[in-house]
């Protein structure tokens, strides 16, 4: 074989083609509807059971290329206003979101173990597995009627492994034009 049939069939098993750009994994842009400015009316549930509610904003941008995103929330409450932010973080990996809360009130505190969980069927359903007031508590949040000018928040608890639900907090949220 001569030189350059050589080089031919060598370069037929070694050498690559030019890369292309990888398609994102899918979910990685599971939380893109939510970038911009948005208006919220919260519903929270007291420990006496009582609801009360509150109106707020937030405004969510990417980071980290486009696998994460920093919603900033201003929250106008009774005692007066707060703020808060959810950080969330996509794994392609395992094609989970993991989303922490950064409250204004107590920003030195322990983040709670993030929710973790994914979009199927236009809904995101999120876990974790934490304590509260020393009891074991399991973390629920589902995003839920999206579309491209709203979207549905909603977090739970549950005290008995997730055999029944208490929904405590409830966003519906509206896009700034």
């Amino acid at each position: 074989m001569n030189r350059i049939a050589l080089i031919l069939v060598s370069c037929a098993f070694f050498c690559s083609p030019p890369s292309q750009a990888a398609d994102p994994p899918s979910g990685a842009h599971d939380f893109d509807f939510e970038f911009g400015d948005w208006t919220v009316h919260h519903r929270l549930k007291r420990a006496t059971g009582e609801w009360y509610e509150m109106d707020g904003t937030a405004n969510t941008r990417p980071i980290l290329g486009g696998s994460g995103n920093v919603e900033d929330n201003v929250f106008h409450r009774p005692e007066g206003d707060s703020r808060g932010v959810a950080l969330r973080a996509f794994d392609p990996a395992t094609g989970l979101w993991a989303i922490w809360w950064v409250d204004s009130r107590a920003p030195h505190s322990a983040l709670d173990p993030p929710v973790k969980g994914r979009f199927e069927k236009g809904a995101g359903t999120f876990y974790s597995d934490g304590e509260i007031g020393g009891k074991p508590v399991r973390t629920r949040f589902i995003w839920s009627k999206i579309t491209a000018t709203s979207a549905r928040w909603e977090q739970a608890y549950s005290y008995d492994a997730g055999k029944t639900w208490d929904t405590n907090w409830v966003t519906e949220g509206t896009r700034v034009r």
